[in-house]
């Protein structure tokens, strides 16, 4: 009889080199397993990109499971302590790429939902899986690409578990309950090259760039509320000269981002940012923007409550609600109006040499999200 535990689908997905944007057949190997749960599958491709779409259930409130089948390159092979596609177990942990990010999530939400329709095959509300492999790249004809092809279609998620490595030093003590938003600039800076020993011959780009970068750096976006920290503002690249001691540079060129909150939006950080280019002699038309994603938070309320209960119940505490770390998919989804939480196993190692996580942890996982199943969809839990 073969083994049909969370844990031992999770080393099936890891065996399998899904590097961005391959998915290297774990959408397959999942879609069988749903279709005999009793799911409606569909494979849909943008690009190069492979996505899954599955449904069980007839009516009412649709509660989709979202995650990624790709992961990020392993790195050295040499330097990891067992091969990144071997997902060896030893003294109890579980080594391999997308070990915690986030191809053991994938396997307890399939578990989980094979469990779940086992025992209510007649549950009120819909079940859904939404995957993707284009979550570690571009992250265009992923998730973003699907949210627009159910948006088509006038499907409507109401609530959505990612599966994110949310936790920290336990197994599910962290539920990410919104994100920042992620604004990226692009900024160069045009001056005149010319002699260090004759300034006033030369416009330094540098000395413009870096008096622009200063007044953004100490201004005060914003003091945070009580779901997201203060507005966050990060210089990421500056290049400039010619690497002559002697010579004033011509020309200059940062990236830079902000982390913002609802306090903030795209359009005040860019207008902020505008003033200050104004003092320095900077064109603000000539900077590159990227919006990678908008501020995000779900409040206490049908999603987060059942979480709180699933966890309590398998692991015996409450989780702490946080909007720390970086962007997920999640981004895409929020703005549906559906509620949205990021709930998975330790962040520890993530996209590191060696990543791991508890080898236990996988099947109680999928514990946590069956309880959550129950309850959101409204059948006994027993």
């Amino acid at each position: 009889m073969s083994d049909r535990s969370a844990l031992a689908l999770a080393r099936e997905l890891i065996q399998r080199a899904s590097v961005t944007p391959s998915d290297a057949g774990c959408q397959t190997l999942i879609a069988e397993r749903l279709a005999a749960a009793g799911f409606r599958v569909e494979h849909v491709r943008f690009g190069e990109v492979d996505n899954l779409w599955a449904v069980a259930g007839d009516s009412g409130p649709l509660l989709c499971l979202a995650g990624h089948t790709d992961v990020v390159p392993a790195g050295p092979e040499d330097q990891w302590s067992y091969p990144p596609f071997a997902a060896a177990i030893a003294e109890g942990w579980l080594y391999g790429r997308g070990a915690a990010d986030m191809k053991s999530s994938v396997a307890a939400m399939v578990a989980a939902a094979e469990a779940f329709r086992a025992e209510n095959p007649s549950h009120p509300g819909r079940l859904a899986f939404l995957l993707t492999s284009d979550e570690e790249g571009p992250a265009i004809d992923g998730t973003r690409a699907m949210v627009d092809w159910l948006n088509q279609r006038d499907e409507r998620i109401d609530y959505c578990v990612v599966g994110e490595p949310s936790s920290g030093l336990r197994l599910a003590d962290t539920i990410k309950n919104g994100r920042r938003g992620s604004l990226n600039a692009t900024l160069r800076v045009e001056g005149r090259q010319g002699h260090v020993a004759y300034p006033q011959r030369a416009d330094n780009a540098l000395h413009r760039l870096v008096g622009l970068l200063n007044d953004l750096c100490q201004h005060r976006w914003d003091d945070g509320d009580a779901f997201f920290p203060p507005t966050s503002f990060q210089v990421s690249n500056l290049n400039a000269g010619t690497g002559a001691e002697n010579v004033i540079p011509g020309t200059a060129e940062a990236r830079f981002n902000w982390r913002f909150s609802p306090l903030q939006s795209a359009e005040s950080l860019r207008g902020i940012t505008a003033k200050y280019c104004g003092t320095h002699g900077i064109d603000p038309a000539t900077i590159e923007w990227r919006l990678s994603g908008q501020p995000f938070v779900t409040e206490s309320g049908a999603l987060v409550d059942a979480a709180q209960r699933a966890i309590q119940a398998h692991c015996g505490y409450s989780a702490e609600l946080s909007t720390a770390g970086g962007t997920s998919d999640g981004r895409f989804i929020a703005p549906t109006g559906a509620q949205v939480i990021e709930l998975g196993p330790s962040n520890a190692s993530i996209h590191q040499i060696d990543e791991c996580i508890e080898a236990a942890h996988v099947d109680r996982l999928a514990a946590i999200y069956q309880t959550l199943m129950q309850t959101l969809l409204n059948t006994p839990n027993d």
